[in-house]
C-alpha cells in the first residue's frame, strides 16, 4: 500500500495510519475534552438522547448494557455514566488515541478507559450503543472505522457518529458525495445530512466500495472550525 496514492495520481503526499497518529491535528486536544454526559456542554444535548436510556433498555431485557465511546477524549462523560450506573448489569468502554484521561476513582466502577487507535483495537464484547461524536474528523480510514463498528453493535445495537462527507475524498481531490451517500444506504446506514450525522442499528457485517489511499492532515478547518483530516479512497 506504500505508493498507492501516488499510483492514482493524488496530487498531494498522503499519510497512512502510523504517521497520521503523530499528526498534531489528530491529537487536537480542543473536541469533546470537556463535555459532560447532561447538561449544556453535554453528549446527551449534543446526540438528541440520554446515552443511559440505551443501555438500560438492554440491561432491562436481562443481559449486560454496553456503551462503547470511539474517540472518547477524557472519558469524562462515561465516568460520569458509570457513577450513576454502579451496581449495575453494565460494561462501559471507552477509546481515544491519546492517554487524556480523567482519573478513575474507584476500581468498582463499571468502566474501562483505553488508549489505543481506534482503526485497530478490537473490542471483547458487542455493544448496545457505540458512539463517536466528532471522533471521525481525525481519522484517516473513516469508513473502516464505520463498518468495524457496526459488526460490533448487539442484533439490536445502535451506532451514532458525526460524519462530514466533504472530508471523504476521490483520488482527483473532489468529494465522495452522493455515490458514496448511496453505497452507506445501500449498506444499511442512515445519514442525515443537515446534521451530519450516520447511523446504523443492528449488527451488521459490511463492507464498502471504496479503498483507502492515505489522509490529508493539512485539510484545514471544518464545519466545527477545528482543524480535521480528509480521507482519500479509490472508488472500486
Amino acid at each position: 500500500m506504500g505508493g498507492g496514492w501516488q499510483a492514482v495520481g493524488v496530487d498531494r503526499r498522503l499519510l497512512l495510519e502510523d504517521d497520521l497518529t503523530r499528526s498534531a491535528v489528530v491529537a487536537n486536544s480542543a473536541m469533546n475534552r470537556g463535555r459532560q454526559l447532561a447538561g449544556v456542554n453535554s453528549y446527551t444535548r449534543e446526540l438528541g438522547f440520554n446515552p443511559l436510556d440505551q443501555v438500560r433498555s438492554a440491561a432491562g431485557r436481562g443481559r449486560h448494557g454496553g456503551w462503547l465511546y470511539l474517540c472518547c477524549g477524557t472519558g469524562r462523560a462515561l465516568l460520569q455514566a458509570a457513577r450513576s450506573m454502579r451496581g449495575e448489569r453494565v460494561a462501559l468502554v471507552g477509546v481515544d488515541l491519546v492517554d487524556y484521561f480523567d482519573p478513575i476513582d474507584d476500581v468498582d466502577l463499571p468502566v474501562k478507559l483505553v488508549c489505543a487507535s481506534v482503526t485497530s483495537w478490537v473490542p471483547a464484547r458487542r455493544f448496545d450503543l457505540i458512539t463517536c461524536v466528532h471522533g471521525l474528523h481525525y481519522i484517516g480510514d473513516k469508513l473502516a472505522v464505520l463498518t468495524r463498528a457496526a459488526s460490533w453493535l448487539t442484533d439490536d445495537g445502535l451506532l451514532v457518529a458525526d460524519l462530514d462527507l466533504t472530508s471523504i475524498r476521490l483520488p482527483d481531490g473532489r468529494p465522495a458525495g452522493r455515490a458514496l451517500a448511496g453505497a452507506l444506504r445501500q449498506a444499511g446506514f442512515r445519514y442525515d445530512a443537515r446534521r451530519r450525522r450516520i447511523t446504523s442499528e443492528g449488527r451488521r457485517e459490511v463492507s464498502l466500495p471504496y479503498d483507502y489511499l492515505g489522509a490529508d492532515d493539512k485539510a484545514g478547518p471544518n464545519y466545527t472550525n477545528q482543524p480535521a483530516v480528509h480521507s482519500y479512497y479509490q472508488p472500486r
